[in-house]
């Protein structure tokens, strides 16, 4: 059986049924907001003696051959307990139940949840790619306005998160994008000296490449973001639905580094995300090890579920 984990909102994981139905495997869908309503069991005899009945479906340790770790969500406590610090102290015991289960399943992971936690670090990333031999644009990780500010005087600069793009203020949520650094004076010394960002010169597109790596495959996907003033910094803003994308071929040599870099951190799986400039020349800009795809196999019939699928296959050691 395979055994998926993830949120019941979770289009992504939708493909990965789909291409698991059409093959006849079996496979449990754990939506981990579900969980408090769920019975489990785990013993101390063995690592897969352990159990969850939900909804009138059952799954057991023994039977896993292979997991998908895609987007839990957190469980949802029932309405019933009115109480914040109760509900927390339920929600709390839950994750630590999912915590124990994810470190039991060490083996049969796509990528495991402890491996794609330490792939997350982007100055890790920008250390190993650039090892790897990736065309890297010149970097620097700080919160000091004097640094930043003297970067942006001799060069155009972008500027992103360290970490989290998403933030929810006053319960609403918001999304920090790349953004291009203009003329700095003292007033914005303030708030760039918060948290640490990640600074770098900015490369002049001819349009965004996503490569998706599933195993020793290679899915390469020009985004051409450059046909619109808002998306010309990071083609994610604006959220145009009408971007052009189209399959490329990556020079083998690219290729190749995008394995190794998905390899060397540990993984099955990772979104990496490039720059082709002007010249044809590949710059890395960071890897997403739990990455989104399924809107680049709709746009382009790319089949990344059924290569996750055959990597889940050789895992859990079945026939093809």
């Amino acid at each position: 059986m395979i055994f998926l984990v993830t949120n019941k909102r979770d289009i992504t994981m939708d493909y990965i049924v789909v291409e698991l139905k059409k093959r006849g495997i079996k496979y449990f869908r754990l939506n981990t907001e579900d969980l408090p309503r769920s019975y489990c069991s785990m013993s101390d005899s063995s690592f897969m003696d352990w159990s969850i009945s939900i909804n009138g479906n059952t799954i057991k340790g023994i039977d896993v051959k292979a997991a998908y770790f895609r987007r839990p969500g957190n469980p949802e406590v029932p309405a019933s307990i009115t109480d914040p610090g109760i509900a927390d102290y339920i929600q709390g015991e839950w994750n630590s139940f999912l915590k124990s289960l994810y470190s039991r399943l060490d083996s049969f992971w796509f990528c495991s949840p402890t491996n794609i936690i330490l792939a997350e670090d982007k100055p890790k990333q920008l250390v190993v790619a650039k090892r790897l031999g990736f065309n890297i644009p010149e970097s620097t990780i700080t919160n000091s306005f004097e640094e930043i500010k003297s970067c942006s005087n001799s060069f155009q600069m972008i500027a992103k998160p360290l970490r989290q793009a998403l933030f929810i203020n006053n319960d609403a949520e918001s999304i920090i994008f790349t953004n291009r650094l203009g003329q700095l004076d003292e007033t914005d010394s303030s708030s760039l000296s918060l948290v640490p960002i990640i600074v770098q010169h900015e490369i002049i597109k001819k349009f965004d490449v996503r490569v998706t790596v599933v195993g020793k495959r290679v899915f390469s996907v020009a985004i051409y973001s450059q046909s619109h003033k808002e998306t010309e910094v990071d083609w994610r803003k604006g959220s145009r639905i009408d971007l052009k994308h189209k399959p490329l071929e990556l020079p083998t040599s690219l290729s190749s580094k995008c394995i190794d870099l998905v390899e060397s951190l540990n993984l099955r799986f990772g979104a990496i995300d490039f720059i082709c400039d002007e010249d044809d020349v590949f710059w890395f800009l960071e890897i997403n090890p739990n990455g989104q795809w399924a809107w680049i196999e709709n746009q382009t019939g790319l089949p990344i579920a059924s290569s996750i699928v055959d990597e889940l296959m050789r895992i859990g050691r079945y026939e093809f």
